[in-house]
């Protein structure tokens, strides 16, 4: 997988205690990186790391993004040869709640790691993880490009534009004119469903929270709809754009900005979500308005032609497929009790690669 490329490599990945950190961190163990984490604890109660922590990371350092000082002192003790940067504010909600600081973790925290990386004059490829809520959302039919306009209608989905913009600023000024350094790019992908998210305000969590406790599964917005996508399809593009970018020289066009999204058939409503999700772990739902609703768009999807074209990636399991394993996860960890959660884990992300070979994607089988 990856022509074995992340075997023995040094690999920090920040925002280590979170969903899609926790995941990444696992795989490039699994792939027979040396995986070190930076970040602040797990952002709740139950979280993946619990889960996974003592398996997936050779060093894990407490630290604010936020912290210049402290981030550039453990980027030089773990002198990594990859960094995914994935540390972040990631709910909309919140931002409304906490907005400086929203902006100050995903906006000067990507600042802070690009310039950590530069200060210290580190070779290590970046990949710098946003969303695709960068996007200015004007509700199109059709899939948002990478050359299509960055915005925001509130100040999360602001704040990871411009980390995405820090991000380019950084490349262009610093990065590509410095033989010392590697290269940035930048990698969007939105709506990823997948075990072991427990964040609040997301529909999957909200489902796994309300079967736990025996009672109706709340939903605002059944007939939202969303390109759903799972965790690992979105980390093979982060992995194979890292692999890619790492092997290039520096008049590269990978050193930019990609999607990562699932295919149209994956654009489905909340209300589909739900109840596909209730297929493998039997509950009830039921529709309840917000009383004071926050703005949310109804369409929002990625076109993913640049990752095809330049890095052969295309995603591999679809809605259902996507659906199922997510409920299986949650299932076999809380109502099954399952002991083994790592090994069950590391099956699943066993049977999406192979599932991957199968279907002879290219980027599962070279990087040429």
């Amino acid at each position: 997988m990856f022509d074995d490329f992340y075997r023995g490599k040094r690999v920090l990945v920040t925002g280590h205690t979170g969903f899609k950190g926790g995941w990444l961190a696992l795989w490039l163990k699994h792939l027979g990186a040396r995986v070190s984490g930076v970040g602040l604890g797990p952002p709740t109660n139950t979280s993946l790391h619990s889960v996974i922590g003592n398996h997936a990371f050779e060093q894990q350092a407490n630290c604010d993004v936020r912290d210049l000082v402290t981030l550039q002192d453990r980027l030089q003790q773990f002198s990594p040869d990859v960094v995914f940067h994935l540390a972040a504010q990631p709910l909309v909600r919140a931002s409304f709640a906490a907005p400086l600081e929203t902006l100050q973790v995903n906006a000067l925290g990507t600042a802070n790691v690009l310039e950590a990386v530069r200060r210290i004059e580190s070779p290590a490829t970046v990949i710098i993880v946003t969303t695709d809520k960068c996007y200015e959302n004007r509700g199109w039919e059709y899939g948002y490009r990478e050359i299509d306009h960055l915005g925001g209608h509130d100040v999360y989905s602001m704040s990871k534009a411009a980390a995405d913009l820090i991000a380019q600023s950084w490349q262009r000024s610093f990065f590509a004119t410095n033989p010392k350094l590697g290269n940035v790019a930048t990698a969007r992908a939105g709506n990823v469903i997948g075990g072991g998210d427990y964040a609040a305000d997301r529909i999957v969590p909200d489902c796994v929270r309300a079967l736990i406790e025996k009672r109706d599964i709340v939903v605002r917005n059944p007939t939202s709809t969303r390109p759903w996508q799972h965790v690992l399809d979105c980390l093979s593009g982060y992995l194979v754009l890292g692999a890619r970018l790492a092997l290039a020289d520096k008049t590269t066009p990978l050193a930019s900005a990609f999607n990562f999204g699932p295919g149209t058939q994956a654009n489905r409503s909340v209300g589909d979500l739900v109840k596909e999700f209730l297929k493998e772990w039997p509950g009830k739902w039921q529709h309840t308005p917000p009383a004071n609703a926050l703005h949310e768009a109804t369409k929002l999807n990625l076109a993913i032609d640049k990752a095809a074209e330049l890095l052969k990636w295309f995603p591999v399991w679809g809605f259902e497929e996507a659906v199922r394993n997510t409920a299986t996860w949650y299932h076999q960890r809380h109502a099954q009790n399952h002991p083994h959660m790592v090994e069950f884990s590391l099956a699943q992300i066993e049977s999406f690669t192979n599932d991957a070979l199968m279907k002879k994607l290219a980027w599962a089988q070279a990087l040429n």
